[in-house]
């Protein structure tokens, strides 16, 4: 028998998250793909945390996740097709015909003849849980793929998904581990920098902001407010718009506005690819009259953005290269300490089976920008 003081050290290295910019918030839901790009019928192979993962619709509407490997001879799945023999939908390899169902079991091995006796459904492809919520795909990445657990909660819900299907999508990979996406993603400072359109800001506009932050299930948010005056693309919103900017684990940012009645939503979703490797998506919904008009030039300015961020962590990864100390800074770097806290307090609270402790007190930051 284990003795107590190993257990209790081999519970208190679990509880031990990786250091920034490695490993990964497991026991959570990730964002990947829209509803609407998963047809009837389909399988298409998507990498999460490393891993190859199927993801599929079955003809009878039914979406589903699973390992993107056969455990016969390797061969992916997401190159098979979909298939009803009898035993109702499943994957058939396209290797050797063995055919999967939707949960992972094997339900056929076609080369085995009448007297080779063989339980079929002992060979299992590892299933992810996936939950289909306000028109988009979430897979649940458990923590020890040799046990997964079953979710616990739900994907994230987001307020303001209105006007119908998504107005606007793009997205691009990012050459960055999730961490650094995510301290990039909510930096306050580098706008003026960054991103100096002249519909956006310029460093010579900067002046002292200071905005209230207040916890959130998971995550933290700058209470509702109105947009910063340097900030001229909210302009062609008209009215008195009100803002409110969000984060939650594992990656999950978004901006809600409302204009009297009408209401905008920008939700960025980053899915780790692999550990070097991040999917930024972003997606918008409105029933405001500017995304029929403007939709073109929007699409421009999402774009751009995108990539003037993926330069940044480009010209970034050659200092990283070298793996130095970051320094951090209040109040404009606390967004991304809080981030690491709630990584800490997420890995800590599922370790030892309790509920999860937002550590992110109510506070006013100031910085300039």
């Amino acid at each position: 028998m284990t003795p107590p003081e190993t257990r209790a050290a081999s519970a208190d290295t679990r509880a031990q998250p990786a250091g920034f910019g490695k490993g990964f918030v497991t026991d959570a839901w990730y964002f990947a793909a829209l509803s609407r790009d998963v047809a009837s019928g389909s399988l298409k192979r998507h990498e999460l945390m490393g891993e190859p993962v199927l993801i599929g619709r079955t003809q009878a509407g039914q979406v589903f996740a699973m390992r993107d490997i056969c455990p016969h001879r390797a061969a992916p799945l997401s190159a098979g097709r979909i298939v009803d023999k009898g035993e109702g939908e499943t994957v058939e390899c396209p290797y050797h015909g063995w055919r999967f169902r939707t949960d992972g079991v094997c339900a056929a091995i076609p080369s085995l003849v009448e007297d080779q006796a063989m339980e079929t459904d002992r060979i299992r492809v590892r299933r992810y849980p996936v939950r289909e919520s306000q028109g988009m795909v979430f897979v649940w990445m458990a923590a020890d793929a040799r046990s997964p657990s079953e979710p616990d909660h739900g994907p994230p819900a987001f307020p303001g998904v209105v006007g119908g299907e998504a107005r606007l999508v793009e997205w691009m990979d990012f050459d960055a581990h999730i961490d650094h996406a995510v301290v990039g993603l909510m930096d306050p400072a580098h706008g003026p920098y960054v991103h100096q359109q002249w519909w956006w800001r310029s460093e010579h506009s900067m002046h002292e902001k200071a905005k209230a932050f207040e916890p959130r299930e998971h995550g933290f948010a700058m209470v509702r407010h109105a947009p910063s005056s340097n900030s001229r693309a909210y302009r062609i919103l008209g009215g008195a718009p009100a803002t409110e900017i969000t984060f939650r684990l594992p990656g999950y940012r978004w901006e809600h506005i409302q204009v009297g009645e009408k209401q905008v939503l920008a939700l960025t979703c980053l899915t780790p690819v692999t550990e070097t490797r991040t999917r930024i998506t972003q997606i918008f919904w409105s029933d405001h009259w500017v995304f029929g008009l403007a939709r073109p030039f929007l699409r421009m300015g999402v774009v751009a953005f995108l990539k003037q961020d993926g330069g940044m962590v480009n010209l970034q990864n050659e200092g990283l290269r070298y793996d130095p100390a970051l320094l951090w800074i209040d109040d404009a770097d606390r967004q991304a300490k809080w981030y690491q806290q709630l990584k800490r307090e997420w890995a800590k609270s599922r370790a030892e089976a309790r509920p999860f402790a937002n550590p992110v007190q109510p506070a006013v930051l100031r910085w300039k920008s």
